[in-house]
């Protein structure tokens, strides 16, 4: 009986061999982002992280954030090269954990597919597992699922939680930042995981194949577009915990859908503004050329892409400069982009209430550089 239903289920589609072989070939990779906090390992139903170290804390609070990778998948799925998407996930789940101030602990993954190739999905959570290192997390656990007739045999798709925790009178947000604090903006490493539907509108339009070579971006389409998510974790982490620089960060805003000026607002309190000056960046040139193709402007797709601005912190002034040193010396450009300002003036054509979040007021000026 027990031998008739595996074979009905394998007829089904589903391989439960195939699934624990992946789990054989990413067990390496996943184990190296546990320290001693991490019980248990690979395989339970459940893992385990020790927080005792949250008693040493006066108030803690846990920061948790979930996220995927958006149809950037696609064009790992088109390539067959999926050892970097995992880099993207964790970009997009930890680096929020980060934005409140708070040190990311743990992340687990979810991975639906419509067939598993233990080696492409040990791939995946190989890039998940190398980044969580990057920014000490541990990766305590994760699923995969197999969606034969829901999901095309190549077809799969990414998700990750993470949690983090911060002191509670260390939380970054809003009720920190003040008038004439300076705004700077930490260079994205290319699209990061948004706009790419955007993207792959484009390309479709100009019947351009992601195996193309392009003079233009100085590469193949394809492997320009999967350039990996830059992380910030682990150098804002170290940020805050500078004696001479860490008080004065203010606020962090982790640039993703709906662009710089309107993940700025929700950071700002309610009755201040900012204005931010193009003209202190060029956009990279995979900006530049996705807006060639697409015969458009740069400025008609800030609400989409970050256009080279990957993280904005809100800091005070007199700090500026030396975390603009410091973050460069992490392998960050950073510059200054605009100040906080709380004086009354008209906000008609500014960026409000982003993502139901009752802010601050955001635009940009000028033209880029």
């Amino acid at each position: 009986m027990t031998e008739n239903s595996s074979t009905s289920y394998r007829e089904a589609g589903v391989d439960t061999a195939a699934g624990d072989l992946a789990v054989e070939l990413m067990k390496s990779a996943v184990g190296k982002t546990h320290g001693p906090q991490v019980l248990g390992g690979v395989g339970g139903f459940a893992g385990l992280f020790d927080v005792s170290f949250l008693t040493a804390f006066t108030r803690p609070l846990l920061a948790t954030s979930t996220d995927g990778v958006g149809t950037k998948v696609a064009i790992a799925q088109a390539l067959d090269k999926h050892d970097t998407i995992g880099q993207d996930l964790v970009g997009m789940v930890v680096d929020d954990i980060v934005v409140v101030g708070a040190r990311p602990l743990f992340m687990t993954d979810y991975i639906a597919c419509g067939k598993v190739i233990p080696e492409r999905i040990a791939d995946i959570v190989t890039g998940i597992a190398r980044a969580c290192a990057d920014t000490g997390t541990a990766l305590v656990g994760g699923e995969t699922a197999e969606h034969p007739g829901l999901l095309g045999p190549d077809d799969y798709d990414v998700a990750g939680a993470a949690v983090g925790a911060v002191e509670a009178d260390a939380l970054l947000g809003s009720h920190l930042v003040a008038d004439g604090d300076v705004v700077l903006a930490l260079a994205s490493s290319g699209l990061h995981s948004n706009g790419y539907s955007l993207v792959r509108h484009i390309l479709a339009g100009q019947k351009i194949g992601y195996s193309d070579y392009s003079a233009d971006l100085g590469g193949t389409v394809g492997e320009v577009l999967l350039e990996p998510t830059r992380l910030y974790t682990s150098p804002l982490v170290g940020l805050l915990a500078d004696p001479a620089l860490g008080s004065a960060v203010h606020a962090f805003s982790h640039v993703t859908g709906g662009g710089i000026a309107a993940n700025l607002a929700r950071v700002l309190p309610q009755g201040s503004w900012a204005e931010l000056e193009r003209s202190s960046w060029s956009p990279p040139t995979v900006f530049r050329v996705l807006s060639d193709w697409a015969g458009s402007t740069l400025t008609s797709a800030e609400g989409t892409w970050n256009l080279g601005i990957g993280m904005i912190a809100v800091v005070a002034p007199p700090a500026a400069a030396g975390i603009i040193e410091r973050l460069a010396g992490d392998g960050i450009p950073t510059w200054e982009v605009g100040r906080v300002s709380i004086s009354a003036r008209d906000l008609a054509g500014f960026e409000r209430n982003a993502k139901g979040v009752n802010g601050g007021a955001v635009r940009l000026i000028g033209s880029y550089a």
